[in-house]
């Protein structure tokens, strides 16, 4: 039985688990999102989850707490400054991961992890965009009037402006 056992070991002792979720935090923080496997992006969750939320109380005993996990200088300063700045009303889960393709080396199960208010996939702009819709059939109904309005404009610019008695007559084909 699991009982109590939450920490995914990840293949790894303890020291050496404890600095690469060290590292990737890092990571995430310096560039918003990263690329790793799902078992790695799910414990970094759990990592970098708390430190977010302890960068939002910017004291002094908050800063060192974060740095003992962190030991990156810069990337403290941009938790404290930047990032919570953005999640400073979001009461927690700051972090999304999105499954990816299996690599193709060992075909591990591979996520993108990244910081929710840093993203250019979901948000304000991909809904604006979803206001045009249309099917595979063609036009909707709605775009149809447009559409032929917006024809017969580019059709009166294309053709050549005549008078009625100027215009040639144009004759029946002769296998009729």
């Amino acid at each position: 039985m699991r009982h109590g056992k939450k920490v995914n070991h990840l293949g790894r002792t303890d020291s050496h688990r404890k600095a690469m979720l060290a590292n990737m935090a890092t990571s995430l923080i310096k560039h918003k999102r990263i690329s790793t496997t799902l078992a790695k992006a799910k414990a970094l969750r759990t990592y970098v989850e708390p430190l977010i939320t302890k960068s939002k109380n910017d004291t002094t005993h908050s800063r060192r707490t974060v740095f003992s996990y962190l030991q990156d200088k810069e990337v403290v300063t941009i938790l404290f400054r930047e990032v919570a700045e953005k999640v400073a009303n979001r009461p927690g889960g700051y972090t999304r991961i999105i499954k990816l393709n299996n690599r193709a080396g060992d075909n591990a199960e591979m996520a993108l992890i990244e910081l929710v208010d840093y993203n250019e996939v979901y948000g304000k702009d991909v809904e604006a965009k979803e206001g045009k819709k249309t099917t595979r059939r063609g036009r909707s109904k709605a775009a149809a009037p447009k559409a032929a309005e917006a024809k017969a404009e580019t059709a009166e610019e294309a053709a050549p402006e005549t008078t009625t008695e100027e215009a040639p007559a144009t004759e029946a084909p002769k296998g009729e």
